[in-house]
């Protein structure tokens, strides 16, 4: 491996944010998923986690949507409710699901600079009732036009970034935050890859 190439696997790994997490939730559109890891990665989200209970597992995601963004990415599957809340459980503060009720609070109330995952739901009905009934809470993003409603991938676009802003507000950015096993553990994983 060049020593250029090390830089770059090193300075990416620096600016990964362990503390935000992305779950899609039955999300039939692979180019949509794939859509979702490329934003993930580029404001510097590792997991991501796939959750199908009504549709079949993803066999593969959309290459040319992902531009190869998930190759990077630390990538669960899930086909058990229980299994993923309990995953996320081990991992983020607070789990916040995209559905619109009267409980749910704005996006930009909620406070990234904490451990959360943020979950997306499938493109026409949203948000499972199970997955909703396990989480901690609801949000939304404010919007001024008639349909109350975005494709998931700017749903999540729009969502992360908003994280992104907050966590380089508080610093986040301005170190490492992995643990430096799973750092090293991958670093060794991405040098065996082809290309940047």
């Amino acid at each position: 491996m060049t020593e250029e190439r090390k830089a770059k696997l090193q300075q990416v790994l620096h600016l990964r944010q362990p503390g935000i997490g992305v779950v899609m939730e039955n999300v039939q559109d692979p180019h949509n998923i794939s859509a979702v890891m490329r934003t993930c990665d580029a404001v510097g989200i590792q997991d991501i986690y796939i959750l199908n209970t009504q549709i079949p597992r993803h066999a593969k995601f959309g290459f040319k949507s992902s531009s190869s963004a998930m190759k990077w990415l630390t990538v669960h599957q899930f086909t058990d409710t229980a299994e993923c809340i309990a995953a996320l459980r081990s991992q983020y503060n607070r789990i916040l699901t995209t559905h619109l009720s009267g409980d749910a609070v704005d996006l930009y109330s909620i406070d990234f600079t904490q451990k959360v995952a943020l979950v997306f739901g499938n493109e026409h009905t949203g948000v499972s009732e199970e997955i909703r009934s396990m989480a901690d809470g609801n949000f939304i993003i404010p919007q001024m036009g008639i349909i109350q409603s975005l494709n998931i991938s700017v749903a999540c676009a729009v969502s992360i970034y908003e994280a992104m802003r907050q966590k380089r507000a508080a610093g986040h950015y301005d170190q490492p935050a992995l643990p430096a096993e799973r750092m090293s553990a991958l670093m060794e994983e991405w040098s065996q890859k082809k290309t940047i």
